[in-house]
């Protein structure tokens, strides 16, 4: 590591205004933040914690949406979100580890939005909007690509809103070694038609199989899906599978997910 000052301001308003400052990076939990710090990848002069604005904390309810302060650790989002929306607090409860869901924050991962990283395929299969310091965005509008978002520089993600589905699952074919997903799929079911994310497979990052929520939309088994295929053009292709084996994983977390979901 190396010296750098550190802020930890008690409004957004403050927040925003300490990330204005020459070469400063806002600090959630720190899960990618202080790796990356460590390996010498980033270097700011200043670390802006975020985790000690209240009004950017806590998990609640209101017609049908629901609504995650961008401060909020996972494990808060598990333990919270479990009544009124399992699908969402059961794929908190499997990130990482106990100490990375105690640590880490919603709106870390999304601004971060890791290829395969869990919540960019919770917000954009339920069509969610990330609420930042000055604007709101449509998830669909939000992810732009691997470790790429719509976010301004000093913009801060404050909250997500996600409208409550009649039925959701998220499954992830695990990557032992890091917890992260190697594929997972996350499946969001409403009165006006299914969703379908993918995180993990493509190395354009999280995005929806559209295909599949056709097929879904109309007939949400997972036999709807059974006909279909995805293309393994732009997947992912490393030592832990290749770019057809990760497209054969979408398929079947997305046939697990209807099924559980179902």
């Amino acid at each position: 590591m190396y010296a750098f000052d550190i802020e930890r301001p008690k409004s957004v308003a403050d927040a925003v205004a300490a990330l204005g400052t020459e070469d400063a990076m806002p600090l959630g939990g720190g899960q990618t933040l202080i790796p990356t710090l460590k390996q010498r990848l980033a270097s700011p002069a200043k670390l802006v914690s975020l985790t000690g604005v209240e009004e950017m904390v806590g998990v609640s309810t209101d017609h049908g949406m629901l609504r995650i302060g961008g401060a909020t650790t996972h494990a808060t989002v598990a333990a919270e979100a479990a009544s009124s929306f399992p699908g969402l607090a059961g794929l908190a409860s499997h990130i990482g580890d106990p100490a990375v869901r105690n640590r880490g924050t919603i709106g870390g991962s999304l601004a971060n939005n890791d290829p395969a990283a869990c919540y960019p395929a919770a917000a954009l299969g339920t069509g969610a909007t990330i609420i930042t310091s000055n604007r709101e965005i449509a998830a669909d509008d939000y992810f732009e690509g691997m470790f790429t978002t719509a976010l301004h520089e000093g913009e801060v993600i404050t909250a997500v809103s996600f409208p409550i589905p009649e039925k959701a699952n998220y499954q992830k074919f695990l990557q032992p070694a890091s917890r992260f997903a190697l594929v997972g799929v996350f499946v969001a079911k409403y009165s006006d038609g299914v969703r379908v994310a993918v995180t993990g497979a493509s190395n354009n990052g999280v995005f929806r199989w559209e295909e599949a929520e056709a097929a879904l939309s109309a007939d949400f088994s997972a036999d709807a899906i059974s006909g279909l295929s995805v293309s393994a053009d732009d997947m992912i292709s490393d030592l832990h599978g290749d770019a057809a084996y990760r497209a054969h994983l979408v398929k079947v977390m997305t046939g697990r997910a209807v099924t559980a979901a179902a």
